[in-house]
């Protein structure tokens, strides 16, 4: 058996790609949505660009991740934490506070070609180590209904950019450049890499 490793995030996506990998996990849970945990930051800091916001805001989570495992008298294990955003004209795009915000960010999207980050940070409660998945996502043209159709179905809730590539979005993409599973949300190259550097069997 592989050792089993902490995924500190809620998303599915980033278990369903741990498994892919055969990478063998126990979720940290968190207390709720994104934003509800009040040592761990997710609001865009003044001048802040988008790589730094990814990056910082994955260490936040890898760091709250380390302080639960201690608050809870949890087994030391590697903790591994990821957030991913988008960038469209130097702004972060981040998740939709509601379904208007959602058709506002895809009418953003339409037509254009924007930047999905991804940061994974990997630690083992002493050392933190980073890597940073950058892409790029050109969408088509879209119709005002679609958009609205497509948030009515519920798939735009809690996606960074209001968006994910694995669902039915899949045919709003013309192109993509980079990693298909970094857009997911979790960068296989470079989760493998960080395991690897711990000593962790794949």
């Amino acid at each position: 058996m592989t050792p089993i490793i902490y995924l500190a995030s809620n998303s599915p996506r980033r278990r369903e790609l741990l498994q892919q990998i055969r990478v063998s996990y126990e979720v940290l849970a968190f207390r709720g949505p994104a934003r509800h945990d009040h040592d761990i930051c997710e609001d865009t800091l003044p001048g802040e660009d988008a790589v730094s916001y990814v990056k910082r805001v994955a260490l936040l989570k890898a760091e709250g991740g380390v302080r639960r495992i201690e608050w809870r008298g949890l087994p030391r294990r590697l903790l591994l934490a990821a957030d991913t955003t988008l960038e469209l004209d130097g702004e972060v795009i981040g998740k939709p506070r509601d379904g208007e915000h959602a058709v506002q960010i895809l009418r953003e999207l339409s037509g254009r070609t924007h930047q999905v980050l991804t940061a994974v940070v990997l630690t083992d409660g002493e050392r933190y180590l980073q890597r940073l998945s950058t892409n790029q996502v050109r969408f088509r043209p879209l119709k005002d209904a679609e958009i609205r159709q497509y948030v009515a179905s519920g798939e735009a809730t809690d996606k960074a950019g209001a968006y994910g590539i694995q669902g039915r979005a899949a045919v709003f993409i013309e192109e993509i450049r980079g990693s298909y599973t970094g857009i997911m949300g979790l960068p296989l190259f470079e989760t493998a890499a960080l395991l690897q550097e711990f000593g962790y069997p794949l």
